[in-house]
């Protein structure tokens, strides 16, 4: 669930030593676009993987793939011969996958950052996901059940929220991804907003920020997002330096 953009800054991170907050356990094989895809931000940082910078010896590319927490809807394109399962949930690309992946794209990944990699990049979809059901949750009545439908890479397709930030004198984020949920039958895209960040401390020395809010696609998300600002306004959290 990486872009060719992301899976290239998640090498950069695991050979840096980064630290990403939020980890837990796509079908889809490759760390690309997927087609089965400050507002609710959050920053990954030191935390969970404070072990991620430490150096590994040469070993084998693992070939087991982590379950996810993000549940998969039933209307998600998956493989004739795969056998769709109650309550399945999205799988993370292996070591080995990762690798080949970068590989055939003309990288020249290091199997010892692997394991890394894969780490970063599980808790980074992990944390991402949190931020969508945080706003999926002004929907629990209607829907208390959401799931990921699809998701695609757009690295180079800056949203009007990341060019006017620019314009403010704000770095561009290195990667975008729009994820598609399936909020009971109605589908709600997501932008994800990818920037480089100053960790808040600890051993970590590089961070990332998630900038994640629906996308103006329908008055409803408009309002979300109306009433999610003002709320962060009137909460004075702004003057305190935190994200909405």
């Amino acid at each position: 669930m990486a872009s060719e953009t992301t899976a290239r800054t998640f090498a950069r991170l695991a050979r840096d030593g980064a630290a990403v907050d939020g980890a837990k356990g796509s079908t889809d094989e490759t760390p690309r676009d997927g087609d089965g895809t400050r507002d609710g931000g959050g920053t990954t940082n030191a935390g969970w993987f404070s072990w991620i910078g430490t150096t590994t010896r040469t070993r084998a590319l693992g070939t087991s793939r982590a379950r996810s927490s993000i549940p998969m809807s039933p209307r998600t394109a998956v493989p004739e011969h795969q056998a769709r399962r109650e309550g399945e949930t999205w799988t993370y690309p292996s070591e080995k996958m990762f690798h080949d992946a970068m590989a055939r794209k003309g990288w020249k990944p290091d199997p010892r950052d692997m394991a890394r990699v894969v780490a970063i990049h599980n808790a980074v979809n992990e944390r991402a996901w949190a931020h969508v059901m945080a706003w999926e949750r002004r929907h629990c009545d209607s829907c208390p059940d959401p799931k990921l439908l699809k998701f695609r890479g757009r690295p180079r397709d800056f949203s009007p929220k990341a060019r006017l930030l620019n314009f403010l004198g704000y770095a561009l984020p290195f990667d975008r991804h729009d994820w598609v949920v399936d909020r009971c039958g109605e589908e709600v895209r997501y932008v994800i907003d990818f920037y480089n960040a100053v960790p808040y401390g600890g051993a970590a020395p590089v961070a990332m920020h998630l900038d994640v809010r629906p996308a103006l696609d329908s008055p409803s998300a408009a309002w979300d997002r109306l009433v999610v600002q003002f709320g962060w306004i009137l909460s004075g959290e702004w003057a305190r330096g935190n994200a909405p």
